[in-house]
């Protein structure tokens, strides 16, 4: 247990925990009142009306993701935050003033949900990074993991609260209830001891993409876990609309849509947890994740009951969090610091971007052959993700056959990754790699990442 909370020895991170957690119920709430309200009270049950309001939400991180990506690294992020967040809570309580004077039309949703894409952009990047500058780097990944682990207590706990009050009350007042969540970060963000954050590198000269860019393309393993990780923004991160419209599929109202996402993050709070007790990020986790994934989104395609379909929802939500946890420590705990803010914009424009283009393909799945086929076709996408990690691992000579068993396989994460060229610390311009020596042969190998 002691190993599993180490990152709350930190003053700044536990600051940070509970602010984080207070607003992000909010924001699960938030987000099952917007699911909601498109399927039913602005349109008839029209999935591609969900998809399109996704599509929208989820586009600016990849349309901005050079100015994210730098704004992340060049500025105090601590600051970026607190525009953003105020940002966010202003348009949630726009949201809650239009649908409590019955003024607010599927436009209008679509056109705030671009605004809150546009805040979420900066946001994202901003406070992914933020959290490596709260604790010292040997406790990076335990501390993504447990940021994870909050956002997914949250999942578990807003929706079902947001079906509760979305039938007691009405949507509106939800949104009014997520503006207010967001004052627990903002003064968590006051609170954080400046002096005791640990110090980043800052970029020299312009701070391109590009350089971000670069990087990435010479790290076989990160352009691997990029192809998977878009691929599964397509298809795999649309769970609102798989949710919202199997809970019609089963004739159940707002509080049954609700049940299902915090069903769903039972698992999810899992895999975060989980993935807070392991020393460090490893790829292999990640594939066998997405593979996992598929399958268990296979199954909850044929499930023949609600309950059937929320217990598979467990296994979904822990495989998900599962992978993007695993990956998302790996990209931060291997990157080079002066570069983590781009790279990290560049890794959220791929996951999040690819929702634009993958929502309303399987919104209008679900309208034309209902949301059994999107959930199948998705998960079988997904699986071909899964593929790709696999095949390249093969192909990098990870794999090994185990010793003493004709049939066990054993993956060797220890072998160096070969970079084609490295990136001169600061400033993301490339030079030549140093060799690394092997202490069994003394032969110079290809320098692993830092």
């Amino acid at each position: 247990m002691k190993t599993m909370f180490r990152s709350f020895a930190a003053v700044n991170f536990r600051i940070w925990f509970f602010g984080a957690l207070v607003s992000s119920i909010g924001t699960w709430m938030q987000t099952t009142a917007q699911s909601w309200v498109v399927l039913t009270e602005l349109t008839h049950n029209d999935a591609t009306a969900m998809g399109v309001t996704m599509a929208l939400q989820f586009g600016p991180p990849l349309l901005l993701v050079g100015v994210t990506g730098w704004v992340a690294d060049r500025f105090d992020r601590r600051y970026v935050l607190m525009v953003t967040q105020s940002s966010l809570l202003l348009i949630a309580a726009t949201i809650s003033v239009l649908l409590l004077t019955g003024i607010l039309t599927l436009p209008l949703m679509f056109v705030l949900a671009l605004v809150a894409g546009i805040a979420t952009a900066f946001d994202t990047p901003a406070r992914q990074a933020f959290v490596s500058d709260l604790v010292p780097r040997e406790l990076a990944s335990n501390a993504v993991a447990l940021n994870s682990s909050s956002f997914n207590l949250a999942r578990m706990i807003g929706p079902a609260v947001a079906g509760v009050m979305i039938v007691l009350v009405g949507s509106g007042w939800v949104f009014l209830v997520n503006a207010l969540t967001f004052l627990a970060v903002l003064v968590a963000l006051l609170l954080i001891r400046p002096h005791e954050l640990v110090p980043r590198q800052r970029p020299e000269g312009s701070a391109r993409l590009a350089d971000g860019v670069r990087y990435v393309r010479s790290r076989a393993d990160l352009s691997v876990v990029f192809a998977m990780v878009l691929i599964f923004g397509m298809f795999g991160m649309n769970l609102p609309i798989f949710a919202s419209t199997m809970a019609v599929e089963f004739q159940q109202g707002a509080d049954g849509f609700g049940l299902l996402t915090s069903i769903l993050a039972i698992g999810s709070l899992s895999g975060a947890l989980l993935a807070a007790r392991r020393e460090r990020a490893r790829l292999s986790v990640v594939i066998v994740a997405l593979g996992g994934f598929g399958i268990a989104m296979i199954a909850a395609s044929f499930a023949p009951t609600y309950w059937v379909f929320a217990i598979m929802l467990v296994i979904v939500g822990f495989t998900t969090v599962t992978a993007l946890t695993t990956t998302n420590g790996y990209v931060q705990t291997t990157t080079e610091p002066a570069l983590r803010g781009r790279v990290l914009a560049l890794y959220f424009a791929l996951l999040m971007g690819g929702t634009p283009i993958g929502a309303p393909i399987v919104g209008a799945i679900a309208t034309a052959l209902g949301p059994r086929a999107a959930i199948f076709i998705s998960a079988v996408i997904c699986l071909f993700a899964c593929g790709i990690g696999v095949t390249w691992v093969a192909r990098s000579g990870r794999l090994h056959r185990a010793e003493g068993s004709r049939f066990r396989l054993r993956l060797d994460e220890t072998v160096p990754i070969v970079l084609p060229r490295d990136v001169t610390p600061g400033s993301g311009k490339p030079r030549a790699a140093a060799p690394r020596r092997d202490a069994a042969t003394g032969r110079a190998t290809a320098p692993r990442p830092q």
